[in-house]
């Protein structure tokens, strides 16, 4: 491809990263503009009277993608970065009985489930094997198809294996196939807290977590989240990415079914294809003329939405050994918080969090003898906040953490901020004020999704986590790629 062959993407993220560099090495003239001046869109940290929080990201699932990724383009994550895999993978507290430290070996969690329910450390086995499967199909016949039409799901090699996915199944009724105990089902099912749904909305094809989460492990990039956000970036600039950073897009020209230039705050630039890498619905909104949308304001407004999430960076001048670096608080009613947040949306009175304590791996982030905490408590989006709410909040978990630990901690606080849902909104133009995209219901799955292409604009396509494949850090590389393989079948058509 001649390098006059002018390509924009919008948004500075890992989807925008991995589209601006696969096009690039391509041969296209690639320009890549992002609001903020860093690169990694959510995957960014902030220092704070000797503490290091990362902002977006905290789970590194799926190594595999990274990886492959990386091979792509000539190198190893090891060129990059010290990969560090979790053991234990992270910490349950439940409300009575003792803590659950998961092992990274699978195997090891078995006397565990038979401690809970007798025979289930074969279930398991059982269960594991199935979620490896549809992984292993999902990845490669969903995940890195574009899943642009129906067709697609007819594919004979995947149409062999629909019903095996568990599409139309719901995950709680796949896990109470295998298993009855309480604290079993809220462990294989806590990932569906962030999918978007109760376990009785999302389809059971999403056990393939259980898969990543068990079997693949729970690992963490040495020098924080935003270690594969600076790699990617560096790959970008060696294959000829030019950066427009602080320099936010506010309007994409059209003409006829093409678009022809994108406006920013200092200047306007003509463009022969473009990449949508930001938020889907703001780019569509607030972006593209009304005749140039693919979806209109009252359609985006039925859309289930994934939660979004009130965080709290928290430095404590104490350290803490009970906890490891990622706890999930499953000390409250599993199913009232989340009708709390799908099904009557309100602020959760009793809420289940999430903690990372990052220096309990990397000392880096934390000075000595402290601890770097990072609070999570999935809300619904679109919710009011105030000062008084997130208060109110921050006493309810900090006092569970106290229960928990034994501790006095509130008088350790060297250093607290909050990030809400007007943050997501302000800060990444997030619709709703969400945190993890759209909610991974059936309707919503694969080619329900908004699609990648756009028909009244042939010469853009959509990338990130509010389309094919979905949010998180291995499907917004997955879904670059994609955008930048649909882009180029394009522009290759002119």
């Amino acid at each position: 491809m001649n390098k006059s062959t002018n390509i924009s993407i919008i948004g500075g993220g890992l989807a925008g990263l991995i589209g601006a560099s696969h096009l690039a090495r391509k041969g296209y003239n690639v320009t890549l503009f992002e609001k903020h001046h860093h690169a990694g869109g959510r995957l960014r940290s902030f220092e704070a009277k000797g503490y290091t929080f990362d902002m977006g990201p905290s789970w590194y699932w799926m190594p595999e993608v990274f990886e492959s990724c990386f091979h792509e383009f000539g190198y190893d994550v090891s060129d990059f970065y010290q990969l560090k895999r979790l053991d234990p993978s992270y910490t349950v507290f439940w409300k009575e009985s003792k803590p659950l430290r998961v092992p990274a070996d699978p195997a090891n969690l078995g006397e565990w489930f038979e401690s809970r329910e007798s025979g289930s450390s074969k279930k398991l086995e059982l269960f594991l094997k199935e979620a490896e499967f549809k992984y292993n199909t999902g990845m490669k016949m969903l995940a890195n198809n574009p899943m642009q039409n129906l067709g697609d799901y007819l594919d004979p090699s995947l149409f062999r294996h629909l019903f095996r996915l568990d599409l139309f199944t719901s995950m709680n009724r796949h896990i109470g196939h295998y298993f009855k105990d309480t604290q079993i089902r809220m462990l294989l099912g806590f990932p569906v807290l962030f999918l978007g749904g109760t376990s009785r909305q999302i389809p059971a094809l999403y056990s393939m977590m259980n898969h990543a989460d068990l079997n693949l492990g729970t690992w963490y990039p040495m020098g924080g989240m935003s270690e594969p956000a600076n790699a990617f970036y560096r790959i970008a600039l060696e294959q000829g990415v030019h950066f427009h950073f602080g320099e936010e897009v506010t309007r994409i020209v059209t003409r006829d079914d093409q678009a022809i230039s994108v406006v920013t705050e200092a200047d306007t630039y003509k463009t022969d294809g473009i990449i949508g890498a930001g938020d889907y619905h703001h780019i569509e909104q607030n972006l593209l003329p009304l005749e140039s949308r693919n979806y209109s304001e009252s359609w985006w407004s039925r859309r289930t939405m994934a939660p979004s999430s009130l965080l709290f960076f928290v430095g404590i001048e104490e350290s803490i050994p009970e906890l490891t670096h990622h706890n999930l608080f499953f000390d409250e009613d599993l199913d009232r918080h989340a009708e709390q947040i799908y099904n009557r949306p309100e602020w959760p009175d009793h809420p289940l969090f999430y903690l990372c304590n990052p220096s309990k791996t990397d000392s880096s982030t934390a000075p000595e003898g402290c601890e770097n905490l990072f609070f999570l408590i999935p809300v619904a989006p679109g919710l009011e906040e105030s000062d008084e709410i997130k208060n109110r909040l921050f006493e309810n978990v900090l006092q569970k953490l106290e229960r928990h630990t034994g501790r006095d901690l509130k008088a350790k606080i060297s250093f607290r901020r909050s990030f809400g849902i007007k943050d997501f909104t302000m800060e990444y133009n997030s619709y709703r004020g969400n945190a993890y995209g759209l909610a991974n219901t059936l309707l919503q799955t694969g080619v329900f999704k908004p699609s990648m292409r756009n028909p009244k604009v042939k010469n853009m396509v959509y990338a990130g986590q509010l389309t094919h494949p979905g949010p998180g850090m291995p499907p917004s590389i997955m879904s670059g790629k994609l955008a930048a393989g649909l882009l180029d079948q394009t522009m290759r058509t002119f």
